[in-house]
């Protein structure tokens, strides 16, 4: 490999992949209907049935080029043409051709050198493997992009980089673009082709907020970022700031092989309502509903939680919700109760909270977590009361919900406060990441 530039004597020159699936959900579809992806006018679109509307989730580069939807276009403003093809997302098929993409990367690289860095962008760190398959890291590349559109037909676009950063920022500012969909970023390329950009939100993690601080504080591009005083980003920004410095100069010391320990490990569950809920009653259910599913998911991991959350966001601040704790904009509470992974004890005490500090206005939005865990095989216990029989056994109801429930599927046995008014469980049992998750289509 070529010498380093004076700036990143200290840096380690590599050989990064950024592989993005060309406009994922919608080219699987097209594919489903033998169609190619690069020319036929198709969206994936979810339909909400609330007073939002739908969204669409993907849309084919054609139907991008011709009719100018995004990927945040409502459904109510995609308009009704001749030869567009409105697919309904289905998410688990979705998953099933990630899967099967990335195991064509497997023949690349080994595990511990490949991320899965999102449903639709894989990282391959290829330093020491495009060698055993091409002449060159591009000509690697494009027989990754070959093998996937030919057993696949899926499009792939490639960004190359010295380091995970600098292959975002060719994925993202040159590759998506290219004819042959595949960029090639180095050191020695920084100045002149990212240096020079000066619409700071279209950059990789600077989103528009940020790009408006920069440019108030004189920041008027990459180039100006990577001259700016470091120790006073760092003071305007925290943690933020340093990571903006580096991205300016493209350097990203990010280890695929190193494994990331979670400290502060917690789980929950939430969802946008239908609708605006005004009913007490009606919010209680999705609550109530809430828990025993996340209830559920603690005892499949054997854990047991000593901490609980409610959210809630109000209608009148959209789906947005606010962390503090004047209940104007959102309502937040976390309380710390004793170790327990039982569904009837958490719905108690989540009702407990919304019941002593929700004051009436309507929500839109719904969050419940359950942190602090331990292990269920560990139960704190007073040498001066006797063991309840309760703590000493499981709940057999429990027991015999979760066993019907994993062989079965979570809607194959729900409790009756899911036959009422604004449950919500049913109609989510099949979603995936909140969207349709079957697979058949008419």
């Amino acid at each position: 490999m070529a010498k380093l530039p004076a700036p990143y004597q200290s840096e380690q020159r590599r050989v990064i992949f950024l592989i993005d699936s060309k406009s994922f959900y919608a080219s699987v579809e097209c594919v489903e209907r033998n169609l190619n992806p690069l020319q036929a006018m198709l969206v994936v679109m979810s339909h909400q049935e609330n007073d939002t509307g739908g969204l669409v989730l993907a849309s084919s580069p054609m139907a991008k080029k011709r009719l100018g939807i995004s990927n945040v276009t409502r459904q109510k403003d995609v308009p009704d043409v001749p030869g567009l093809i409105k697919a309904e997302p289905r998410m688990n098929l979705y998953i099933q051709k990630n899967l099967a993409i990335n195991a064509i990367y497997q023949q690349y690289v080994d595990d511990d050198h490949l991320l899965p860095y999102s449903i639709d962008e894989s990282i391959l760190d290829m330093t020491d493997f495009w060698h055993l398959v091409a002449d060159s890291p591009a000509a690697a590349a494009r027989k990754i992009q070959e093998q996937v559109r030919r057993e696949m037909g899926i499009y792939l676009s490639v960004g190359i980089g010295d380091s995970p950063a600098l292959a975002k920022l060719a994925l993202d500012l040159e590759g998506k673009k290219a004819p042959n969909l595949l960029a090639v970023w180095h050191y020695e390329d920084v100045a002149k082709k990212l240096w020079p950009i000066s619409n700071l939100s279209q950059v990789w993690s600077i989103g528009k907020k940020t790009a408006a601080k920069l440019e108030r504080w004189g920041i008027q591009t990459m180039g100006d970022l990577a001259h700016a005083n470091p120790y006073q980003l760092k003071e305007r920004l925290g943690l933020m700031g340093e990571q903006l410095f580096a991205l300016a100069w493209g350097i990203d010391r990010t280890d695929l092989t190193e494994k990331i320990q979670v400290k502060d490990k917690s789980y929950g569950n939430s969802q946008v309502l239908p609708d605006t809920y005004y009913d007490g009653q009606k919010i209680q259910v999705v609550i109530q509903e809430m828990a025993d599913q996340v209830a559920s998911r603690l005892r499949s991991h054997g854990q047991q939680a000593s901490l609980a959350s409610l959210y809630l966001g109000y209608a009148n601040q959209g789906i947005q919700f606010d962390t503090r704790h004047d209940n104007k904009t959102g309502l937040h509470q976390t309380v710390r109760i004793e170790p327990t992974n039982r569904t009837q004890t958490l719905m108690a005490i989540m009702n407990q909270i919304f019941q002593k500090h929700w004051t009436g206005q309507p929500v839109r939005y719904i969050g419940v977590s359950f942190a602090g865990l331990q292990s269920e095989k560990v139960q704190a216990i007073s040498l001066f009361d006797p063991v309840p029989e309760a703590v000493a056994e499981e709940d057999p109801v429990d027991a015999v919900v979760d066993q019907i429930r994993h062989r079965f599927g979570p809607a194959s046995l729900v409790r009756s406060l899911s036959l009422e008014k604004g449950a919500t469980a049913i109609a989510r049992a099949n979603l995936v990441g909140g969207h349709n998750g079957g697979n058949t289509y008419e």
